[in-house]
């Protein structure tokens, strides 16, 4: 019987192998360690064994969040599931020392959109077709924390309905180059929406450079949604956000987009600015030598533009 439930924070995984390999496993482990014959190994599974396999384990399989065929054997199952752990935890201890940031929730459906633009074999139709995706809710979970007032409308029935009223003093920021991938998705969320351009030269792990900047004139009175959709030293964003800041935006004022992000940057951020919001769809492992987000999905702006080597 190699059946393990593995009743984890998250998950309900169940690791399931063939009834031909279970037995197969049974008779080598009864025989070498515990001298039994083969027949009665065979007369025990039969009569105790399978049926009770059946009649408990078996069914528990309609509750798992997971199933892992070929049981143990299959690594790369166990791989994606574990590296998948491992992220959550990470997450949520951040989030638990910094209030500020936001993960948004993780679904089947946003884990394969990150699949596919992790994949280095992802077409750059694909990747440009699930970034949008992915930026489009992380945009509209950004949205979620402006201020609102309350606005009561009558509806075509002659009904009073009570909701709220969108924020009106609201503007965009992107980083150049990446963080124009994003400003589809907040013109297709706002309006007529303002955006400003911010341009840092970045080398490695410092040397970050302002080369560039257009804002809105008024933007000291307008809360700001600053995008970028990898957040990995921090760095350039210390820099974007600083000059926000020296324009007179309020740090309470500004939600930084992205749609991955490093603990190290996060760390960097939260801590130079601990009333900024950040928020992000998943946080990854950490940095490489070159400072790389990994697993990452590579330079995010020459993937979506396609001025990659390819």
């Amino acid at each position: 019987m190699m059946v393990i439930n593995l009743v984890l924070i998250l998950h309900h995984v169940v690791v399931y192998a063939d009834a031909d390999v279970r037995l197969a496993r049974r008779i080598k482990r009864d025989t070498v360690e515990k001298g039994r014959d083969i027949a009665t190994i065979l007369d025990q599974y039969s009569k105790f064994v399978k049926p009770a396999f059946e009649d408990f384990i078996l069914p528990t399989k309609k509750y798992a969040d997971i199933i892992i065929p070929r049981g143990g054997d299959n690594h790369v199952a166990i791989d994606l599931i574990v590296q998948h752990i491992h992220t959550k935890l990470g997450q949520h201890d951040l989030c638990k020392i910094y209030p500020n940031l936001y993960v948004i929730q993780s679904t089947f459906q946003i884990r394969g959109m990150h699949t596919l633009i992790r994949d280095s074999k992802t077409t750059k139709h694909d990747f440009i077709f699930y970034s949008d995706r992915l930026i489009r809710l992380v945009v509209e979970h950004g949205l979620g924390h402006l201020p609102f007032t309350e606005k009561q409308v009558v509806t075509p029935t002659g009904s009073v309905y009570s909701g709220v009223d969108f924020c009106k003093r609201l503007c965009g920021v992107s980083v150049i180059r990446s963080g124009e991938s994003m400003e589809n998705a907040l013109r297709a969320c706002c309006k007529g929406i303002k955006i400003g351009k911010i341009l840092i030269h970045r080398e490695g792990d410092n040397g970050q450079q302002l080369i560039y900047e257009k804002l809105p004139s008024d933007i000291s009175e307008r809360h700001v949604l600053l995008l970028d959709p990898i957040l990995g030293t921090g760095n350039s964003a210390v820099q974007a956000i600083r000059l926000l800041i020296s324009k007179g935006v309020p740090e309470s004022n500004i939600i930084f987009l992205n749609l991955i992000s490093a603990p190290q940057g996060v760390n960097v951020v939260c801590k130079k600015f601990p009333r900024i919001k950040i928020v992000t769809s998943e946080i990854d492992i950490g940095l490489n030598d070159q400072f790389r987000v990994v697993p990452g999905m590579g330079e995010f702006g020459d993937r979506y533009f396609g001025t990659d080597d390819e």
